[in-house]
């Protein structure tokens, strides 16, 4: 039940809040795991959402995911600012500043933030930008828009985070190839299982992997990726895929609370995938401690 209400006369649809009986997961996650996708929403009386969005999400602020995160045994994070918050990223910094250094964060921003902003949230714990290329959360961004954000991010070090609907991302293939930056696909590109590994977006994927050294994937999203649905096993084989061929470019996160999906996960569920498409410890360790570590965490 979405704990937030909407003002009124603010039709916009409300989507459902995560699973509130975590499960306690059966693989243990090393230490300094971090959950590399994940969001904060509100509660909209203190951070309220954009006027604009596409949707209204529940109330899961920082005390929810903080119990989240003790479930399962995670302790660090990177939170996603997701479009409902627009580009006020007030939730997310204050998210950071409250967690003694375990926090990182992915900013909404656009050409209208100066150097000097993006100077301020470098500061304050924000590592990457993220960019929404899925018709249902607004469709495409402004290219050039794209390209002013990638020229000042650049020189703060910062990654690119994009979020396709698979059947695009050939389309967009050539334009990421061509980024000056480290970039991370979202949910491994989105590709539906049932169109299996020899899929165009799949293969899209792949070769983007194999040819360019600046992309990064989130291997997560199993619950989007699954068309048999829980437990999603059938996303199994491509997360094992893109693991085997860019062990140092991969990433995990729950993408708590969910936002958005067809069928919603439970958290525990989420982490016993992990040992399934990444069985080897020292590939555990990369996808969770330091990979992330590297990427957001200032570790080299």
């Amino acid at each position: 039940m979405n704990t937030h209400k909407n003002p009124p006369g603010d039709f916009t649809p409300s989507i459902p809040a995560p699973d509130p009986d975590t499960k306690t997961p059966k693989f243990k996650l090393p230490p300094k795991s971090t959950d590399a996708h994940c969001h904060i929403f509100g509660p909209g009386d203190k951070y309220p959402f954009a006027p604009d969005r596409s949707y209204t999400p529940p109330d899961s602020g920082l005390d929810k995911f903080r119990a989240l995160q003790a479930k399962l045994g995670l302790e660090r994070a990177v939170i996603v600012n997701a479009s409902c918050h627009g580009n006020d990223n007030t939730v997310c910094l204050d998210a950071i500043a409250a967690s003694n250094g375990a926090y990182r964060a992915v900013a909404n921003i656009d050409d209208t933030f100066t150097e000097k902003e993006i100077e301020e949230l470098h500061i304050g714990g924000i590592r990457g930008c993220r960019f929404n290329f899925v018709k249902h959360l607004g469709g495409v961004p402004d290219r050039r828009v794209l390209q002013a954000v990638v020229d000042r991010i650049k020189n703060f070090g910062w990654s690119l985070d994009v979020h396709f609907d698979a059947i695009d991302l050939p389309e967009y293939a050539p334009m990421l190839a061509k980024l000056p930056v480290i970039y991370t696909i979202d949910h491994m590109g989105r590709v539906q299982a049932s169109g299996g590994l020899d899929q165009k977006p799949f293969n899209c994927l792949i070769n983007l992997i194999k040819d360019d050294e600046r992309c990064w994937v989130k291997v997560c999203g199993s619950e989007r990726v699954s068309t048999a649905g829980a437990p999603f096993h059938d996303a199994v084989p491509f997360a094992r895929k893109i693991c085997e061929l860019a062990p140092d470019r991969i990433i995990w996160g729950t993408d708590w609370p969910h936002p958005n999906v067809k069928q919603m996960p439970n958290d525990g569920d989420l982490v016993d995938l992990i040992p399934l498409f990444a069985p080897e410890p020292e590939l555990q360790q990369k996808l969770l401690v330091t990979n992330p570590g590297r990427l957001y965490f200032d570790e080299k």
